[in-house]
């Protein structure tokens, strides 16, 4: 496996895992999930030489963090455990976003406990609060970390103006937020502020929830229950139109002989030596084919095909419905 350094000297493996998909009935399902297979692949992972496991208290909710944490215990050594906040909770009901410092409080006292830690490497504001100014919150945050509560402080979509503003209250080790050959909105402002201020960029579903890798054909390959069944870019109406996408990284897969997920990750891979995607898994096949991305190397001719596939504001869809895009960019 090889490493690459986040902000503040924060090294980690090329490629991460996203544990989200590993809910087995929960607020965001991405079919069916075998609970003791999950733990397997985040164990082979570790074995594999992956570091980076990404989860949040909203998953499941809870209980994803639960699962992590136990297949973590007594490998817990090395690894850098990124979880995330932002919302006020009735129980299992999410009743709102709140960036207080408190909130932050509360999210990280729960999440080590579910997690079996006695830090959190990476903590991130999951989305910002309009309602909370974000040097509050950066302030609440930067307190656990001189408690020895977190380690390194993180963002997920934020504004441009919003991670200038954090960043001069505590520095901020990455920013999470969704880039992928079909999703290149941050290439406009968001990765050169992370560039300048030396923040780690963590692409989260750089295989565009799964479509990329071109395993799915059609809606009908998805449960009723399904979260991508919400998703724009998934609706009947654009769903067509993104294969076109998916043939273009099939051609590079196929002159390479890779898989697409393989080609996806190696053109994010590509884009900054501080960029470290998080593909989605809950299964071994597919966290053991990611794991071979960072040994893919593509050639400017094959960067530039992929990148032409699919231009900035190309592909059908918003990546949210309406109430989710209100979220991101604050």
């Amino acid at each position: 496996m090889k490493y690459r350094n986040l902000g503040q000297g924060l090294e980690v493996s090329a490629i991460g895992i996203g544990c989200m998909p590993m809910i087995q009935d929960g607020n965001i399902t991405y079919g069916k999930v075998d609970l003791g297979v999950a733990e397997r692949t985040i164990h082979e992972a570790i074995d594999l030489g992956i570091t980076l496991f990404d989860t949040a208290e909203m998953y499941g909710p809870f209980t994803n963090e639960e699962l992590v944490g136990r297949a973590i215990k007594g490998r817990r050594n090395g690894l850098v455990i990124a979880t995330k906040f932002a919302m006020r909770w009735d129980g299992n009901r999410p009743t709102g976003i709140d960036g207080s410092p408190e909130n932050a409080r509360r999210a990280c006292e729960g999440s080590l406990k579910r997690l079996g830690i006695d830090t959190i490497d990476l903590f991130y504001q999951h989305r910002v609060d309009p309602n909370v100014p974000i040097e509050e919150t950066i302030g609440g945050m930067a307190e656990l970390v001189k408690e020895g509560k977190v380690r390194y402080i993180g963002l997920s979509e934020a504004a441009p103006d919003t991670i200038r503003r954090a960043a001069k209250v505590h520095p901020i080790a990455a920013l999470q937020t969704e880039y992928s050959i079909w999703e290149r909105d941050v290439e406009a402002e968001i990765l050169p502020i992370c560039r300048e201020l030396g923040i780690g960029f963590i692409p989260y579903s750089p295989l565009g929830r799964g479509f990329l890798t071109g395993d799915i054909r059609s809606l009908d390959d998805l449960p009723a229950n399904d979260w991508r069944r919400n998703d724009p870019r998934w609706s009947p109406e654009n769903f067509p139109k993104n294969m076109a996408i998916v043939e273009a990284i099939s051609s590079i897969a196929a002159a390479h002989g890779v898989s697409n997920a393989q080609i996806a990750l190696a053109w994010l891979l590509a884009q900054g030596e501080n960029i470290v995607p998080i593909p989605g898994v809950k299964r071994l096949e597919t966290m053991r084919d990611s794991a071979k991305a960072p040994g893919v190397e593509l050639s400017a001719i094959d960067l530039a095909a992929l990148s032409s596939a699919a231009p900035v504001g190309a592909t059908a869809g918003p990546r949210y419905a309406a109430a989710g895009m209100a979220t991101v960019k604050r």
